[in-house]
């Protein structure tokens, strides 16, 4: 009878351990995983869904109207209207706006005025002139500083003016050179876009990516936070070689740099990075600066900022902020990496 009662016993765990397996295994078969191409780049997305749910066509369709605002690789884009006009242009009347194209300016205008003009959409001018905007990429073989000078002129988000007069916004310019570029924080922009859309259908885990910044919410298939590596600031390194992984719970997690985005002329190298006070690519020690904060926008264009500012000025800014931290790589006089990382960070570094 004993021996009856412990075999019914086990048979009972064995039950029970199975139902757990087969749960495990149903519970990571309702994660989907999307992928596609948008801004140059490509995009993936995994989330879960009990309901089996594609959202492919959606989001297709999400990055496309806003790619029609803010790319200046479309010659119809809101954007390139702009950078093509005399004066400015109408952004919305009769109530309709376009939501995307404002969205990424009021964010710029927040970002300008907290990084003291470190971070500046309306670089695009020299980001021709470099070789590094929308015009065919071209090196510079022999720096005109007069040219560089005169193009600073048309520099500086105060030189917008957004005016707005009942239902009818419009964007003006105090100069006809001034043009804009939100490529420094319109994927992060995307990336939270995907990410609202999967909320309002009511998915709570899944991780977003648009060319590695990204924004995580919930858990992943193991019932943990998302796992996002940083990769190696080397122009050898492979896409898998990471000097960190980072675990991000309910976070947006953008990185810049300087390693991979560049070209080489006479020994001098030129990265895609333009200091708008300088008008010349920014060179310091920082390689790589990775930021997280509550949406990947933000992430996104404080990372740029970064860039701009070096090591020193970059980590006293990020410190300075809340809900922010900071993940800086930079080069020693010797040739060798170090790190600095914001208190925020410990615990994954300690």
């Amino acid at each position: 009878m004993l021996l009856r009662i412990r075999n019914l016993l086990l048979l009972g765990i064995a039950f029970t351990l199975l139902a757990c397996q087969n749960d495990k295994q149903a519970d990571s078969q309702t994660y989907i995983s999307l992928q596609g191409e948008t801004m140059g780049t490509y995009y993936r997305i995994t989330y879960k869904d009990p309901e089996q749910r594609n959202f492919q066509q959606a989001i297709d369709s999400l990055l496309l109207a806003l790619n029609q605002e803010v790319s200046t690789y479309i010659p119809s884009s809101m954007i390139s209207n702009f950078n093509q006009s005399v004066e400015g242009i109408l952004l919305s009347e009769g109530g309709k706006q376009k939501n995307h194209f404002l969205e990424n300016l009021k964010a710029a205008a927040e970002i300008f005025t907290l990084t003291e003009g470190a971070f500046d959409p309306t670089i695009m001018p020299l980001g021709n002139y470099w070789g590094f905007g929308y015009t065919p990429r071209k090196p510079v073989t022999k720096v005109d500083s007069n040219l560089v000078d005169s193009l600073l002129d048309f520099v500086g988000f105060e030189k917008l003016q957004l005016v707005e007069e009942g239902e009818r916004v419009k964007l003006n310019k105090r100069s006809p050179g001034i043009q804009l570029d939100f490529s420094a924080l319109a994927k992060g922009y995307g990336v939270d876009a995907i990410g609202n859309l999967l909320k309002e259908n009511e998915v709570n885990d899944f991780l977003v990516e648009i060319g590695g910044e990204v924004v995580a919410r919930g858990l992943n298939k193991k019932g943990e936070p998302w796992s996002i590596g940083i990769n190696q600031p080397s122009e050898t390194s492979d896409l898998t070689d990471f000097v960190a992984i980072i675990p991000l719970e309910n976070k947006g997690m953008a990185t810049s740099g300087n390693y991979r985005n560049f070209y080489e002329v006479n020994g001098v190298k030129y990265s895609h990075t333009i200091n708008p006070h300088t008008g010349f690519p920014e060179r310091n020690t920082l390689l790589s600066a990775t930021i997280i904060a509550n949406n990947c926008m933000y992430a996104d264009a404080l990372a740029t900022a970064c860039m701009v500012l070096g090591t020193e000025a970059a980590f006293e800014l990020i410190n300075s902020l809340q809900d922010v931290d900071a993940y800086l790589i930079y080069g020693l006089e010797d040739g060798s990496l170090a790190e600095k990382y914001t208190p925020g960070l410990s615990d994954i570094f300690n």
